[in-house]
């Protein structure tokens, strides 16, 4: 922890920043000693307070903080490669969490689950979006919520249909009633 790091000097000392009169003053000194040794790993921390931020340059002790803003733990790689897959991991997850619930995301998480490439996964919704000038235009899509997930395997047998169901209850959004074929 940054707290306990010894030696760690103030980069604004402020005996020296005290009135001439003070320079010469043991007492003086030795509080604003203790006032910089109290404040070196808070500046420290202000000073580099960017690194903090980026995944890739952060501290260690930090990581866990940083990765549980974008809920990425450490928790299911192994004990040597947490470092350096977790601080990818955290560095990714942003732009995970910015497409969570769209058919794209969906289609990556399944394909990850079924052990296929993510080009076998064809993912329909009934949803739509669209732009019109004219109040009165049709809304976009259908009535009724619905999902339909459809794998292309070589070997169906091979896909485990239970993991990949957990990971489709996952990426989905909680509302849509969903199908799962495997072809």
């Amino acid at each position: 922890m940054r707290g306990t790091v010894s030696g760690l000097l103030s980069p604004y000392p402020m005996g020296e920043r005290l009135p001439s009169v003070y320079l010469v003053d043991e007492m003086a000194q030795g509080l604003t000693a203790a006032c910089d040794e109290v404040l070196a790993p808070v500046l420290s921390v202000l000073d580099n307070l960017p690194a903090y931020f980026d995944p890739l340059l952060a501290p260690p002790d930090f990581l866990r903080w940083l990765g549980s803003w974008v809920s990425t733990h450490p928790s299911t790689l192994p004990s040597g490669a947490v470092d350096e897959r977790w601080r990818g991991a955290i560095a990714a997850a942003g732009g995970t969490l910015r497409r969570i619930g769209t058919a794209a995301a969906i289609a990556a998480e399944v394909a990850v689950a079924a052990g296929v490439p993510v080009e076998d996964v064809d993912v329909a919704d009934s949803g739509g979006v669209s732009w019109s000038t004219d109040p009165a235009a049709p809304l976009p899509g259908q009535d009724v919520p619905k999902l339909a997930v459809r794998i292309r395997a070589p070997d169906p047998a091979l896909v485990d249909q239970h993991v990949v169901a957990v990971a489709l209850a996952a990426a989905k959004p909680a509302h849509l009633p969903c199908t799962l074929t495997v072809a």
